[in-house]
């Protein structure tokens, strides 16, 4: 998030687009933070087998997630490779037929025919990406996030005090200093308040009603909810945490069987798309779940990663 300099008109624009115009849902580092780690979290559910390592992974692995599909060609410069393009035109079923790359280091664009020039490796049938899952659940958790930032400073057991004059309000300035350091006592001079005929030179708020209140024990709780919807979305197994104690095995596997319910679809599609490459390319990619569909573990985890992660959680 850049910082550009904007007159009262641009600024009045860019607030009069938002609805409610007082909540910045999208531009803000809390969601940043939960837009990255939502995606890292979702690419750790499907094992790539690709021919690409190291930095050019990572870029793959980001095209795929991000606009959800990719082209891969056979170049005569850069190799067997791939690059993220747009589709244009359509087949006898109405399938994109020609896919257009442009990259600075090729001289010219490149439109190629699909299936005959190129192949499109897609993550979904619809050729969508996940980034909607992501911004839906950072949007709600950074929401969320700002609340339990005011919530752990406002439920601090805060004392609020009036004072009638400069000098005591000095006086009570220092006793709260001392206060907060972790003296056991604090011990003033009676002369600093002296009585008065209306009463306490000083006044005391007390708040009331303390666990009546949306605390930050119920707003972390509420966190662990989204994130284990999330993971329910993405191909994660979870429980939820509020009902583990008292969850029949059934109710277990139907939950583990949920959250798989979208990631076979990607793994599915991301193999039939590859049997294509193989067709006219020769080369072999392999896409498997970390977690097996009955809830077991995948080629990428271990035993010892969930007995990891069940810890954490």
């Amino acid at each position: 998030m850049g910082y550009f300099p904007l007159n009262w008109q641009k600024i009045n624009i860019s607030n009069g687009l938002y609805t409610p115009s007082t909540i910045k849902k999208h531009n803000n580092k809390a969601f940043c933070f939960w837009e990255r780690c939502l995606f890292q979290r979702a690419a750790s559910v499907i094992e790539l087998n690709i021919p690409w390592e190291g930095a050019v992974r990572d870029f793959f692995t980001w095209v795929l997630y991000r606009r959800g599909f990719l082209c891969v060609w056979d170049d005569p410069e850069f190799g067997f490779t791939f690059q993220p393009c747009n589709l244009t035109g359509y087949d006898f079923y109405y399938l994109p037929a020609r896919a257009i790359v442009t990259n600075p280091l090729l001289k010219t664009s490149k439109e190629m025919k699909i299936g005959e020039e190129c192949c499109i490796l897609k993550l979904s049938p619809d050729y969508m990406g996940i980034w909607d899952i992501i911004n839906y659940y950072a949007e709600k958790l950074a929401n969320l996030d700002n609340a339990i930032n005011v919530s752990i400073i406002n439920n601090k057991f805060t004392f609020v005090l009036g004072a009638k004059n400069r000098a005591m309000a000095a006086a009570l300035k220092e006793m709260m200093d001392l206060i907060n350091q972790g003296d056991p006592a604090v011990i003033y001079d009676r002369r600093i308040f002296p009585m008065e005929k209306d009463g306490e030179p000083w006044q005391f708020l007390e708040r009331q009603n303390l666990k009546q209140s949306y605390l930050t024990d119920m707003q972390l709780a509420d966190m662990h909810t989204l994130l284990n919807d999330f993971d329910a979305q993405i191909g994660i197994p979870s429980l939820p945490y509020e009902k583990k104690e008292r969850m029949v095995t059934d109710e277990a596997n139907s939950k583990v069987m949920e959250s798989q319910a979208r990631c076979m679809i990607w793994v599915e599609t991301l193999n039939q798309s590859a049997i294509d490459i193989k067709k006219l390319y020769g080369k072999e990619l392999k896409f498997s779940l970390k977690f097996e569909p009955e809830g077991g573990l995948g080629d990428g985890y271990s035993k010892d990663n969930i007995a990891g992660n069940a810890e954490l959680r």
